[in-house]
């Protein structure tokens, strides 16, 4: 996952680091984040951060955007498409959070696909922990284990 930002709420940190630990058992995970843009201009601030994103990605990952117009997946499509990047061939699977302002249309442009968790408004801190969450509950439905936490 890469992320713009730091987390500055300790219970979002406490539950992205839970989701994260659970879910390392089942893929390699790393969180990485770039640094947020300062100043009052939101579309300045959009491509500066979308650059910063786009440095770390390499030409064959796969980039998943969270955006709230994008595609909503029930937990079955998404592990079906989590199964599909698996044997897919590609480099690795990126899910990208986009700073307070959103993603510019350079990411839009590079991501693979659009995901939106929801056609709610969600901050973007609880959106890397949502992200978290329903790749574990993706990689138990893949695997026919049983989820209750």
């Amino acid at each position: 996952m890469l992320a713009v930002g730091r987390i500055k709420e300790r219970y979002v940190a406490a539950a992205v680091e839970d989701f994260a630990r659970r879910l390392r058992p089942y893929l390699p995970l790393e969180l990485a984040e770039v640094q947020a843009a300062h100043g009052g201009d939101p579309t300045a601030a959009m491509r500066e951060e979308g650059e910063r994103i786009l440095t770390r990605l390499a030409p064959d990952d796969v980039i998943w955007l969270l955006e709230r117009d994008g595609e909503e997946w029930s937990s079955r499509e998404l592990a079906q498409r989590v199964e599909g990047v698996m044997h897919g061939g590609a480099g690795r699977l990126v899910v990208v959070v986009a700073g307070t302002y959103g993603a510019d249309a350079a990411l839009r442009a590079r991501a693979t696909r659009l995901w939106s968790l929801s056609r709610l408004t969600l901050l973007h801190e609880w959106a890397r922990a949502l992200a978290l969450e329903q790749m574990y509950r993706a990689m138990k439905i893949l695997r026919n284990e049983p989820y209750h936490h």
